[in-house]
């Protein structure tokens, strides 16, 4: 039972968290002694006889504070904590036990049905004002914690939406640079061209492709833009406007002649006309490494010019292994530079494969680099009488077995190969 005091507190209502009470209770004595109280200290009060009748109440509105009665007849004060507590709801309630029990395992089964305090039966004033104090002040934080995870909810959902948007965007830019490299295999009378791009994101910066402006004439390339994502993209989509394999009036890598055909420029040229362009642009950075070649497929001569990238691989027939290239600097990075081509015979049968630095940088599972070394111990394992596609992507699956998980796929992955086999 309540002392007198509590009926004869002047306190006033304090500001905070708590305003509407629910008083459980079996006992009309009581629930009048405690409401009394109540709203003496300015709280609005409601009052239940039952755990059946208070689940109802909160059903429809949800108290800030709960005094309720361990003991009584029905669903009981510990049953109607843990049923309460079960109930969906964004807004925490404070729950205290009003009970005769002392004991520890009593107390444990309180606290495990979600009861944050309790009260021991007959309850002092002042000590239900303290315990009020106190639970006002731990609703007070976890409504403001409760406060700022919505914000930080709302923002993660607003961030999740422009993820979702730029995701969207991202797979439609990805689709428009797949379709600058539309074939990924092409022949050429008896001899073809195979490609291999394998982005490490939704888009990359290599860029592989081929083109014939004729009978025995081809040219065939791999570049490597500076840099990831979206820049880097957007420079691959504008260098395969320059070295379109449909478009030849916008091929810089091709000239008119008489007007009538196109003719293949030199390597050299094509390679100096690019730094050129580049250079020209105000605001452009990126620059790109390229190996870039021409064959005539009648005599097997190719003239080859090597922009920064990886030397490529000259895999002869009879199994033997030569790179080839002279390095140079990369098309972009330094104006008015002269490009240095160089030139060699392909036999018949011969294979010739330019590569990015996807390859040789590829992070091993000793964290070492693959290097040109590992590079050839991969060829190794491909079966050499494989088509060029199948060639290739054996290729890449090596290099995916070898490639360390922790490090992943850390750079865009591409190939030209290139067969020869005669006229």
């Amino acid at each position: 039972m309540l002392p007198s005091d509590a009926i004869e507190s002047e306190d006033q209502p304090e500001a905070g968290s708590i305003r509407r009470v629910l008083v459980v209770d079996d006992s009309r004595l009581q629930r009048r002694i405690l409401v009394a109280s109540l709203k003496k200290w300015g709280f609005e009060v409601t009052e239940a006889a039952s755990g059946e009748e208070a689940m109802a109440i909160c059903e429809t509105e949800t108290p800030d504070l709960i005094l309720s009665d361990w003991m009584m007849p029905g669903m009981n004060g510990l049953e109607f904590c843990r049923a309460f507590r079960e109930k969906p709801d964004d807004n925490y309630s404070y729950f205290i036990l009003l009970t005769s029990k002392s004991e520890k395992n009593e107390v444990a089964q309180g606290l495990d049905a979600g009861a944050d305090d309790f009260l021991t039966k007959p309850v002092s004033s002042n000590e239900l004002r303290a315990r009020i104090s106190a639970g006002e002040r731990i609703l007070r934080m976890q409504r403001e914690l409760s406060q700022k995870n919505r914000i930080v909810s709302d923002t993660l959902g607003e961030l999740q939406r422009v993820y979702d948007a730029i995701d969207k965007d991202l797979m439609q830019a990805r689709k428009i640079q797949e379709s600058l490299v539309p074939e990924l295999s092409q022949t050429f009378g008896s001899s073809s061209v195979s490609l291999l791009l394998k982005p490490c994101g939704h888009i990359g910066g290599d860029l592989v492709g081929m083109f014939s402006p004729g009978i025995n004439r081809l040219g065939f390339y791999s570049i490597d833009v500076s840099g990831h994502g979206i820049t880097s993209a957007m420079m691959t989509a504008r260098l395969g406007g320059y070295l379109s394999s449909t478009h030849f009036d916008q091929n810089l890598a091709m000239e008119k002649r008489f007007n009538r055909f196109y003719a293949l420029r030199q390597p050299e040229e094509v390679a100096g006309l690019l730094n050129a362009r580049l250079n020209a642009d105000t605001g452009i950075e990126e620059y790109f490494t390229m190996a870039y070649c021409i064959v005539d497929l009648r005599s097997g001569v190719v003239k080859l010019v090597q922009a920064g990238h990886p030397h490529p691989l000259l895999l002869k027939q009879d199994g033997s292994v030569e790179f080839i290239g002279k390095g140079g600097v990369p098309v972009g990075l330094v104006p008015d530079i002269a490009y240095e081509q160089v030139e060699f015979v392909m036999e018949k049968g011969d294979r010739l494969l330019l590569y990015s630095d996807g390859f040789t940088e590829a992070r091993l599972t000793s964290g070492e680099m693959l290097e040109p070394e590992g590079l050839l111990d991969l060829i190794e394992k491909c079966d050499s009488r494989q088509s060029g596609e199948e060639f290739l992507n054996d290729l890449y699956w090596h290099l995916k077995q070898v490639m360390s998980p922790e490090y992943g796929m850390e750079d865009d992955v591409s190939a030209t190969l290139f067969e020869f086999q005669g006229t």
